[in-house]
């Protein structure tokens, strides 16, 4: 069993370091990815119900990358310790920052965001506050919350950052990660415009995340509590305490008909621009690293 062992960590070193470096990069999330699904579907077999493979093969392909990141982190980066290098644990000069205080404010910063697109929305009765709440509700913003907000901040602002920085240098890896994110989560079947709006907005929220990371010293929890608070947020006021009308104005609501985005309307894109104007001191800094 342990020569089994020596000799997958051996093949796994060698496709990890395949050169160019970019290849490895460009397939491990597609792999893991197929890997997944094809664990999920063979479960299908023994009673998985077919509507459930596409959440548990995304699990199963996370609990791969997890395993993965530290063996990859230490060969291809040089880094003796992978997860404070991908911001999870222990970060900045002065030891170890308080998580939990990281996380509250990018929660506040979430909070604020939605507040700015709600208030209106009340105001201008294009919506009317429905209140409904439930057990199952609050686990599921949670699920979003740690779940989709850790997940896409360790594999985005974490891995991927990480990655870019080291194949296109650090001024091209700051954009290119916001502008891979953004086309990531964008819908393509939109139209032109929102289209471009939704690009427009997610990109701007990739540049103001990695700056949350840059304020908090490398860490990677204020950004679960900002990317995070915005996807539970938004899933909460959409499916429970809010009632949008279908009149809501899209340069609002943000683009997507019933099931809106917020980050392609006008108001948010003029609050995360006003955002990192605020902080352009920091992203000036970040950029100054990057040269």
């Amino acid at each position: 069993m342990s020569a089994l062992f020596r000799t997958l960590n051996s093949a796994l070193d060698r496709l990890v370091l395949i050169t160019p470096l970019w290849v490895p990069a460009l397939l491990l999330i597609p792999v893991l990815y197929a890997i997944g699904w094809i664990k999920a579907q063979l479960l299908t077999l023994i009673g998985l119900p077919p509507e459930a493979v596409s959440l548990v093969g995304t699990l199963f392909s996370f609990v791969l990358f997890l395993l993965l990141m530290p063996r990859w982190i230490r060969l291809r980066w040089g880094v003796r310790r992978p997860w404070r290098a991908l911001g999870i644990c222990g970060s900045g000069d002065d030891g170890h920052p308080l998580m939990l205080s990281m996380l509250f404010r990018g929660l506040i910063w979430a909070a604020l965001l939605l507040a700015l697109v709600v208030i209106p929305l009340l105001v201008g009765s294009w919506g009317s506050w429905r209140g409904d709440w439930s057990l199952r509700m609050a686990l599921d913003a949670l699920l979003l919350l740690f779940g989709a907000g850790m997940a896409e901040e360790l594999i985005f602002r974490g891995w991927l950052w990480g990655e870019l920085d080291r194949m296109v240098g650090p001024l091209g890896g700051l954009f290119a990660q916001a502008a891979i994110f953004s086309l990531v989560h964008t819908r393509f079947n939109l139209g032109v415009m929102p289209m471009v709006g939704l690009l427009t907005g997610l990109f701007l929220l990739g540049l103001a995340l990695a700056v949350r990371r840059h304020l908090d010293q490398g860490s990677l929890w204020g950004c679960i509590g900002l990317h995070g608070g915005l996807v539970s947020g938004w899933f909460v006021l959409e499916k429970g305490l809010l009632e949008l009308s279908p009149d809501a104005p899209a340069w609002l609501s943000g683009p997507g008909g019933l099931n809106p985005n917020p980050l392609g309307g006008a108001v948010a894109i003029t609050a995360l621009t006003l955002l990192l104007w605020r902080q352009r001191m920091d992203l000036a800094k970040v950029l100054k690293q990057a040269e």
